[in-house]
């Protein structure tokens, strides 16, 4: 199974999401997964994860994972050659390396990063920002690619971005 996580933020609670779907060219999620969290920390310039991990940890105890498993996040799991790590990377940390972590970012991170590919889908001349750990970032790059929709962004992943403003 394949689940991807997203979190909004509002004046004084955290929306997170998660959509769980079978396969990469999926159009519809198999279920989905929320709950609304109090904002534990401000936006911290540079330690995003510090705000959003909590959320997602919290969600993943209403979820049974599975060897095999694969996770999404929305943003970084790496973010340079210099082994710094994104949200991602500490989830997969928080996980204790078990799961295969994913990141699809929309901006870029500009630190150079041997590990991140960008991925160009439809007719969007603005790619996508592709991080990995826990599996060969060239191996997802084809999947991700392939996931389901015309446009820049895949189908599920921006069904994900728009339950979380709901």
């Amino acid at each position: 199974m394949i689940y991807a996580f997203d979190t909004y933020y509002y004046d004084d609670y955290a929306n997170t999401i998660c959509i769980a779907f079978e396969d990469w060219a999926s159009e519809k999620e198999t279920e989905i997964f929320s709950e609304k969290t109090e904002i534990n920390s401000d936006y911290e310039s540079g330690a995003f994860y510090k705000r959003e991990l909590p959320c997602i940890v919290s969600l993943l105890q209403k979820i049974n994972l599975k060897e095999g498993d694969i996770i999404i996040v929305d943003g970084y799991v790496t973010l340079d050659n210099e082994g710094k790590i994104g949200l991602g990377g500490y989830l997969y940390d928080a996980l204790d390396q078990k799961y295969p972590i994913i990141g699809i970012a929309k901006n870029e991170f500009i630190t150079p990063d041997s590990q991140r590919r960008n991925i160009y889908r439809g007719e969007s001349k603005t790619p996508l920002f592709l991080t990995a750990k826990g599996v060969n970032v060239d191996e997802i790059k084809i999947n991700v690619e392939k996931m389901h929709g015309s446009y820049r962004f895949p189908t599920l992943l921006k069904k994900l971005d728009q339950l979380t403003r709901v």
